[in-house]
């Protein structure tokens, strides 16, 4: 008996998770639409990355039936066993944190886009374990536009000697530019980030024609609809899809 009432228990729970994830997901959906509506351009081109650092991988199951392909992670380690329980064909697996040269083999075999390439040494890395195993990674190069201490990425000046540079890395294909805007109380005060972070990447279109620059990853919970108003592919959200995060 107790046991039984101890499953009943967990699948109300399970239920009352799914529907959340579902009014979640349907209230951002709408707003992507409503903001790339607004900018002239089609819902279709922006890709949802839902961060789920913290969340446990069942909350990545439930997001991905309900149609969510792309999941993003800030730490290696609490990445690994997520990616190794649950990778079906049709999900990718974003890097967005920093990426130590250290855990290059492992985000290499195990990550399907590093949005966070911002150092030399540690691009250097990441193709060298992505040649050995035989793959083309790609990644997004990090760039801080707005001088945070506190964030990584390149800085506005260094960046077109360092696309330069990751360009001439065989195994790594170069697909855009990414960003963390900074926290504000109004999404409107990073306007400014997004729209300079489309110039730099307008710039390098010109500068190294041969790589992509499709991709434009900036947005968070905060300010995702003012990213896309100035041109976001990716937006990468967590509190909005996954709710509040859990205290570690």
């Amino acid at each position: 008996m107790a046991e039984s009432y101890a499953y009943g228990a967990q699948e109300q729970l399970a239920e009352q998770l799914q529907e959340r994830l579902a009014t979640n997901l349907a209230h951002v959906r709408s707003r992507i639409a409503e903001a790339a509506a607004r900018a002239g351009r089609r819902p279709e081109e922006i890709t949802l990355v839902a961060v789920s650092k913290t969340f446990p991988v069942e909350f990545v199951k439930i997001a991905y039936n309900l149609g969510v392909t792309d999941f993003g992670e800030n730490r290696v380690q609490e990445a690994l066993p997520k990616i190794a329980a649950f990778h079906p064909p049709t999900l990718r697996w974003h890097m967005v944190g920093r990426l130590q040269s250290n855990k290059a083999k492992k985000v290499a075999e195990a990550f399907d886009w590093v949005e966070s390439v911002e150092s030399w040494h540690s691009a250097q890395a990441l193709n060298r374990h992505a040649g050995s195993l035989g793959r083309r990674l790609p990644v997004l190069l990090e760039v801080n536009v707005a001088g945070e201490t506190s964030k990584g990425g390149v800085s506005p000046e260094e960046l077109p000697a360092f696309a330069r540079q990751v360009a001439s890395l065989p195994q790594l294909e170069i697909e855009g530019l990414m960003t963390v805007a900074p926290l504000v109380s109004d999404a409107e005060e990073v306007r400014p980030v997004f729209r300079t972070l489309r110039q730099l990447r307008d710039h390098l279109r010109t500068l190294l024609p041969q790589c992509s620059w499709q991709h434009l990853s900036m947005g968070m919970t905060d300010d995702y609809w003012v990213a896309i108003e100035e041109g976001a592919t990716i937006v990468r959200l967590g509190r909005a899809i996954f709710g509040e995060r859990p205290r570690q």
